[in-house]
């Protein structure tokens, strides 16, 4: 039997923070699970965790607290602000309970990834591990912008998710209504696209707002990102494939590793943020890719709260799920195999015609110019991936028929080709405009001629300042870009092909650039610019793809 119940703690500040409490009926002391978190205790995470009661029934008491001004809790929310304090005093209270043996553990995805990383930053006594889910610590290069360009589409949906339980809890059914009801069709189309009128008037103290203005990784960002000094805790690391935050989980995980002398332990599914299942996109996985984490967590707590001896534990793990063999492989740290080139080659209609432009292992001596237009009043359209919702693969053959989309395919594979670890793009381009964007896809073209997307990239381009890094062509004004694309794990069957996707925008995932320089938000709909882009290849301009290639496949595991 499982008991409910609801207590509450007293911050250092005075105020009052609500729990909900599950525990067995056992006069036995036991470890704490502690989850913090800002959309109401009831929902606890079950949209991609087990409900508490199952956490309680494994020997547990699981403790689900509304973060300050969140829920029933007191107090104002304000982003991340009061994490810290509010976490070393809930890990001091959860581990003082009458029923609780002082060993405290904390697990949770997205904010609730984030609360457990700044309560740990505190060095709480009582706190022994952490299960950090598709977050990030860097929150300027991995959570509010990719590449420079702001994450319009996550953002914007999640600050009026936010702003909308801040007019539930005042009261405020004008601003609630108006708010549910943009949630269901964001609004990108105000006077300044990026601002919209309705966060404005309804929540002014929303964090878009500050996110929006705070542009580049300044003293903002600095302040606000948990500090990693000394933390030193055995953590359970969980990512997804089409997760917007996977860049942040798997940074994290290397940073840990680098820093702590404790086990790190990475695992990566076929997921999006949420849910966890063996479908994501319009692509089933399987059985194998539907989520272990609940029991994976259970072992990972049962060693690390309750002394089990579990082997795979013991030292720095990497388990990530292969799409395509539908596998589950481990490796001893993250994948950097020798890296596999393919360079771009083009008769300049890459375009307007899939057999244009070519992707190969040897950097042709010439190659012609393949030029593009930007249009923004039909930017191309984000469709999957990472950064927009419905999120995961889908048959691109019909996007990339664009005539702003530039293809490039590699010849059928002659033998399976293993893809796993990070993947990037360098190009040699120019624009007309002193500010443009680069979108780049990367996908899987079957036999039937469907291309199905299982990685990109998205960067913003600025005018270069002096004494940078970029390769530089004085003769025509052409630069190398570099195009950080999302990790991933793949295998692509032989006659497969492989195909790059280059555009100049992916909205709404991203806003459109207006090619101005002006800031995201001061830039009006009616500042945006057609932009020409021009893309090089060959000889002294060797744009080309990187991939982590594993020359050997290592043997599948079994979760």
């Amino acid at each position: 039997m499982i008991i409910k119940e609801t207590a509450s703690l007293i911050t250092r500040d005075g105020i009052r923070l609500d729990a909900d409490i599950y525990r067995p009926q056992t006069e036995e002391k036991l470890p704490v699970l502690l989850m913090r978190q800002p959309y109401g205790k009831a929902i606890a995470s079950t949209v991609v965790y087990a409900h508490p009661k199952w956490y309680a029934q494994q020997g547990y008491i699981v403790v689900i607290q509304d973060v300050r001004g969140r829920g029933t809790s007191e107090g104002k929310f304000k982003l991340f602000t009061n994490e810290i304090e509010d976490g070393l005093d809930t890990i001091n209270w959860v581990a003082n309970l009458p029923y609780s043996n002082s060993q405290v553990g904390m697990y949770g995805f997205s904010y609730q990834g984030l609360t457990q990383v700044y309560a740990a930053s505190s060095r709480p006594k009582a706190l022994k591990t952490i299960c950090p889910a598709m977050m990030s610590h860097d929150l300027y290069g991995d959570w509010a912008y990719e590449g420079g360009a702001f994450c319009l589409y996550a953002n914007l949906g999640w600050a009026i998710q936010i702003s909308a339980e801040t007019a539930r809890l005042k009261g405020d059914e004008t601003a609630y209504n108006s708010l549910y009801q943009a949630s269901r069709n964001l609004p990108f189309f105000d006077l300044i696209p990026a601002s919209p009128d309705l966060l404005k008037i309804h929540d002014s103290d929303s964090f878009y707002h500050e996110w929006l203005a705070h542009n580049q990784p300044d003293e903002y960002w600095q302040n606000l990102s948990p500090k990693l000094d000394d933390l030193d805790l055995p953590m359970l690391h969980i990512g997804g494939w089409f997760d917007t935050y996977l860049r942040g989980t798997i940074n994290f995980y290397q940073e840990m590793v680098k820093r702590s002398s404790s086990p790190q332990y990475l695992i990566v599914g076929p997921w999006a943020h949420l849910p966890w299942g063996r479908k994501v996109g319009s692509v089933n996985y399987g059985l194998t890719a539907s989520t272990c984490i609940d029991s994976l967590q259970i072992q990972w707590f049962d060693t690390f709260l309750k002394g089990k001896k579990n082997t795979i534990f013991n030292q720095n793990q990497v388990c990530l799920f292969e799409m395509g063999s539908q596998v589950w492989r481990q490796f001893k740290q993250w994948p950097s195999s020798p890296s596999l080139v393919y360079y771009l080659s083009t008769n300049g209609l890459a375009n307007l015609r899939e057999d244009a432009g070519i992707l190969t292992p040897n950097c042709p001596e010439n190659s012609q110019e393949d030029v593009f237009v930007h249009d923004p009043w039909r930017p191309v359209p984000a469709l999957g991936g990472h950064a927009m919702y419905p999120t995961g693969s889908f048959d691109h053959s019909s996007l990339d028929c664009r005539s702003d989309i530039v293809t490039y395919t590699t010849e059928p594979l002659t033998q399976d080709l293993y893809l796993a670890g990070n993947l990037s793009v360098e190009i040699y381009c120019e624009a007309d405009t002193p500010s443009f964007d680069l979108s780049a896809i990367l996908s899987e073209v079957k036999l039937d001629g469907s291309v199905y997307n299982f990685s990109q990239g998205y960067q913003r381009i600025t005018p270069i300042k002096p004494n940078t890094n970029n390769d530089f062509s004085q003769e025509k004004n052409i630069n190398s870009y570099q195009i950080q694309l999302q990790p991933t794990c793949i295998k692509i069957p032989e006659n497969h092909c492989l195909r790059l996707s280059i555009s100049g925008a992916c909205f709404p995932a991203y806003p459109v650039n207006s090619g101005t320089e002006k800031p995201q938000n001061q830039t009006h709909l009616i500042d945006d610019k057609i932009i020409t882009l021009t893309i090089h290849s060959g000889g002294n301009f060797p744009s080309k793809i990187i991939l982590s290639n594993l020359y050997f496949v290592v043997s599948p595991s079994r979760l």
